[in-house]
C-alpha cells in the first residue's frame, strides 16, 4: 500500500510538516510506503509547503518597527508569506495592534527585495495580517511600480471576501472596535476610487480582493492574479499527480467545520482524491459535525482520545489514529 499524507496544520499544536510526518510514520509502521506532502491554503505554512525559507530581509513591521522576514527564492520564483512582514503575531495579537495605523509597507518591501534579487515570479501567501490598509502601504513601498513589469505575481487567497467587506469581516479579528470598523470601511471605499483612477482596476468587484485586509486587492491593481491558495500550492507540488499513485490519501486539520470544504486543504485534498478514485481519511483535532470529507472517513482526536489529550499530545495521537485505521 502507498499512502499520500497531505494535511494542513493543526493550529497551535502542530505544523503541517509535523502532521504529515506523523501520518507517514504510521504508514511505515503498518508496512506501507508514504509520501509526506504538508499543505496550506495560502496562509500560514505556505513557505513550508514549498520547501521552507532560504532568504531573509529586514523590513518595516506592521507598526513601524523593523522585523526580519524569512522568504524563499528558487529558480527565479520567490515565495512570500505576508504575515512574516505584516502579521498580527508580530505585534502580540489583537490586543497589541493598532487597527487603523497598521501598515503593509513591509510586505511591499519584501516583494521589492525578491524582485531585486532576480525573482521573475512571485507567489504571495495571505493570512494572519495585522492590517486593513487595502494594500496602500505595500504599493507605496513598491513605487514606482514599473519595476514589476515582466514579473508574474500570484496571490494565494484563502477567502473570496471582496475589498470593502474586509473591514467588517476581518477588522474585529485585528482588534478593531465597531467605530474603527466603520472608519476602515470608509477608507477602503475611498481606496476603490483611488485605485480605479490610478490603475484602472475596479478592485471592489474582484472576488478575493478583501483577503489580508484588502492587500490582495491592492496587489491586483499592479498586475497580481488572485488565485485559490490551495489550488495554487497543490499545483506547485504536483499534489494531484502524487495522489494518482496512492492507494489511500490521509489529510487533516485542527478544526473541521463547514468552511473546511470551501477552498481549504481538507476539502481540496478530498476532491482531488475523489477525482483520482482514491479513498481518503481525514484526521482532525475536532469536528463540529457540519462537514465530512466527501465519501471519505473521519477521525476526530477529541472524540476518540478526549479534548485535553488531543491538544497536548497531538502528533503522537495522529500517528496512533492512522495506525488504528490501518489495523496495525
Amino acid at each position: 500500500m502507498h499512502i499520500v499524507a497531505a494535511p494542513d496544520k493543526f493550529r497551535g499544536t502542530a505544523t503541517a510538516a509535523q502532521v504529515a510526518d506523523a501520518m507517514a510514520l504510521a504508514a511505515k509502521r503498518a508496512g506501507a510506503t508514504a509520501d509526506a506532502v504538508p499543505m496550506a491554503d495560502g496562509g500560514e505554512g505556505t513557505l513550508e509547503v514549498v520547501g521552507g525559507a532560504n532568504r531573509s530581509s529586514i523590513v518595516t513591521g506592521p507598526l513601524g518597527d523593523p522585523v526580519e522576514a524569512p522568504w524563499r527564492l528558487h529558480r527565479h520564483t520567490a515565495v512570500i508569506e505576508m504575515a512574516r512582514a505584516s502579521g498580527l503575531a508580530l505585534v502580540g495579537g489583537a490586543h497589541g495592534n493598532d487597527p487603523l495605523g497598521a501598515t503593509t509597507y513591509g510586505t511591499g518591501e519584501l516583494i521589492d527585495a525578491a524582485v531585486d534579487r532576480g525573482a521573475r515570479r512571485v507567489l504571495v501567501g495571505v493570512g494572519g495580517l495585522a492590517t486593513t490598509d487595502g494594500g496602500l502601504g505595500a504599493l507605496r513601498a513598491l513605487y514606482p511600480t514599473q519595476r514589476l513589469r515582466g514579473v508574474e505575481m500570484a496571490v494565494a487567497c484563502d477567502v473570496r471576501t471582496r475589498f470593502v467587506d474586509a473591514a467588517e469581516v476581518f477588522g474585529p479579528q485585528k482588534g478593531a472596535t465597531p467605530t474603527q470598523v466603520e472608519l476602515l470601511r470608509r477608507r477602503l471605499e475611498r481606496l476603490c476610487g483611488v485605485y480605479a483612477e490610478t490603475y484602472g482596476v475596479a478592485v471592489g468587484d474582484l472576488d478575493g480582493s478583501g483577503a489580508a485586509g484588502g492587500l490582495a486587492g491592492g496587489l491586483a491593481c499592479v498586475g497580481a492574479e488572485l488565485c485559490n491558495g490551495f489550488e495554487l500550492l497543490a499545483e506547485e507540488v504536483d499534489l494531484y499527480g502524487r495522489i494518482e499513485l496512492a492507494d489511500l490519501v490521509v489529510t487533516g486539520e485542527g478544526a473541521l467545520d463547514a468552511t473546511s470544504l470551501e477552498g481549504k486543504v481538507v476539502g481540496g485534498v478530498a476532491e482531488m482524491a475523489a477525482s483520482a478514485g482514491v479513498p481518503v481519511l481525514a484526521v482532525v483535532g475536532r469536528a463540529d459535525g457540519t462537514a465530512a470529507p466527501g465519501r471519505g472517513e473521519l477521525i476526530s482526536l477529541s472524540d476518540r482520545f478526549g479534548p485535553e489529550a488531543a491538544m497536548s499530545d497531538t502528533v503522537a495521537l495522529i500517528t496512533k489514529a492512522v495506525l488504528d485505521y490501518l489495523g496495525a
